[in-house]
């Protein structure tokens, strides 16, 4: 039996792995990046894995990084399957030509989940389409929650940051052995994997590793570090030890897990409450990501894909029944929405005149929207005209209420709305040349940096993909971010109506929401 005929054999650089054709494509699966993060690397900074002898298979998914479960409510939409065993800090490629010599352009995929969920093997990630479209696509795990943000006196910061810049490192010195080009590099994520990216590509340890980078649903940002550490500390109470990691290290890890849901059952994107993420560190965020990339020299030489869904809060608000909760606050979550965005009420008023016939809740999904993700984007693309393409997904779910939500758009990007679990956010007959146009979006930019469509300028052309064949819009909802201009300069907006409610009525409503969200996490 030949090689070819066991299975492609390439050598990375701790040992040689064997992977599957499947379907005409060469796939790795599981392959070390770093040793496993636990015993005494617990909290502690990624190191470089074991070498080992002979050819290790590579025919299945390695251990996922320990999460816990989805609620129900958001099971219902999202997959996250769950690979037990310590060995979780792997990756996994899918190559049209493994060996030497083809140098192709490569796609690194970094996941999404708050950086507490998710994983490398979610089916709707399976990267086989980029490969028969000639991109060799590069997934990998990285460390979550406390185990990979939890902020510490006694250890280092962003663990999962560090794992991820570590599996990036690796791919820019094993990628040519399947037959990828190290030169041709283009850094994808989506939500919290596009945050990742950001801090990434400001990293000054990243430099020179990365050509391009596409951000989706998810801006440079760093977290404050009082938020995380309120998580930290409230785990920490609930398990009556220390707030250190090595207190925490020594907690039983299913332990762990189920204390972290217990705390994080609020950190929702609309409440703002204590969450896990990147922090300023002196290390490898050094500088405020967004800061660094829009007012320093940060990545001046990647070309950067963003891109953002047109109803993403609707992913947030929808499970549990969260919209009609919001439309029963009214004015009161209009006022929590404003202290939510640090805004004034000439924004929500706004909003309102704009879109008169818009539910309550609808308003603050979409200023919350606008806050985390709409106005940082365009003040990235706005750093970078003409080396920077910038594109909405319009498309509505075919399921009741979710619209353009939050992670709709990844199986028409991965070319898998076939798969049962892109069909849990999209439904059934997603349209097939709406996945060509995506996909085939990414794909170009990947390969040559030119998406196909206009780069951003003063006229802020966005490619829509929604209904019907993409076209570029010129500054779409322009107008809403207008009024937070406004709201910044302290100028009056002549429009609506503002509401008028005490901060006592803010806090209670704000408490009354995370009771609800709590009760329905269960």
């Amino acid at each position: 039996m030949t090689a070819d005929q066991a299975g492609p054999v390439v050598t990375t650089p701790y040992g040689a792995v064997r992977g599957r054709y499947e379907r005409g494509v060469a796939v790795f699966r599981g392959i070390p990046y770093a040793a496993p993060p636990f015993g005494p690397r617990r909290f502690r900074p990624p190191e470089p894995p074991a070498p080992w002898d002979g050819v290790r298979d590579a025919g299945a998914f390695g251990p996922t990084a320990p999460k816990p479960p989805y609620s129900e409510a958001f099971a219902h939409y999202l997959s996250d399957p769950d690979v037990p065993g310590d060995d979780c800090l792997n990756l996994n490629v899918w190559t049209p030509e493994p060996g030497p010599g083809a140098r192709l352009p490569v796609l690194v995929w970094l996941h999404g989940g708050a950086l507490t969920r998710g994983s490398s093997a979610v089916p709707v990630y399976d990267g086989h389409a980029f490969a028969r479209d000639g991109v060799v696509l590069v997934s990998l795990n990285y460390r979550l929650g406390v185990e990979g943000y939890g902020l510490f006196p006694d250890a280092p910061a962003n663990a999962g940051l560090r794992d991820q810049l570590a599996a990036l490192r690796w791919v820019h010195a094993s990628v040519a052995a399947f037959g990828g080009d190290p030169d041709r590099i283009t850094l994808a994520g989506q939500s919290a994997g596009a945050i990742s990216i950001g801090a990434l590509i400001a990293a000054p340890q990243a430099q020179g590793l990365v050509r391009r980078a596409i951000l989706q649903s998810g801006p440079p940002e760093a977290a404050e570090r009082d938020k995380v550490r309120r998580m930290v500390r409230r785990m920490a109470t609930r398990l009556k030890i220390p707030a250190t990691a090595e207190a925490f290290a020594a907690v039983d890890r299913d332990l762990l897990l189920r204390t972290q849901a217990e705390v994080g059952r609020l950190s929702s994107p609309v409440l703002g409450g204590p969450a896990f993420g990147i922090v300023v560190d002196g290390d490898i965020v050094p500088y405020d990501p967004l800061e660094a990339l829009t007012e320093g020299n940060a990545a001046r030489d990647v070309d950067l894909l963003l891109g953002w869904t047109r109803d993403e809060y609707r992913l947030w608000l929808v499970p549990g029944g969260l919209m009609d909760h919001v439309d029963r606050l009214g004015p009161v979550a209009l006022a929590g929405a404003m202290a939510r965005c640090h805004c004034g009420h000439e924004v929500p008023r706004g909003y309102r005149a704009l879109h008169p016939e818009a539910r309550t809740a609808e308003i603050v999904g979409q200023l919350v929207t606008d806050h985390l993700l709409r106005r940082p984007l365009h003040r990235l693309a706005d750093s970078r005209p003409g080396s920077c393409h910038v594109y909405e997904f319009a498309w509505p779910s075919n399921l009741p209420d979710l619209g353009a939500c939050h992670a709709l758009e990844l199986g028409f990007v991965f070319d898998t709305g076939d798969n049962p679990e892109s069909r849990k956010l999209a439904g059934e007959g997603g349209p097939r040349e709406l996945c060509d146009a995506m996909h085939g979006a990414w794909v170009r930019f990947a390969a040559g940096g030119d998406p196909g469509w206009r780069a951003w300028d003063d006229r802020h052309p966005v490619r829509v993909f929604g209904d019907g064949d993409p076209y570029t819009a010129y500054g779409p909802r322009d107008r809403e971010l207008a009024l937070w201009t406004a709201g910044d300069a302290r100028e009056p907006v002549p429009v609506g109506g503002a509401p008028s409610v005490r901060g006592t009525e803010v806090a209670s409503a704000v408490r009354r929401l995370r009771r609800t969200m709590r009760a329905r996490s269960r």
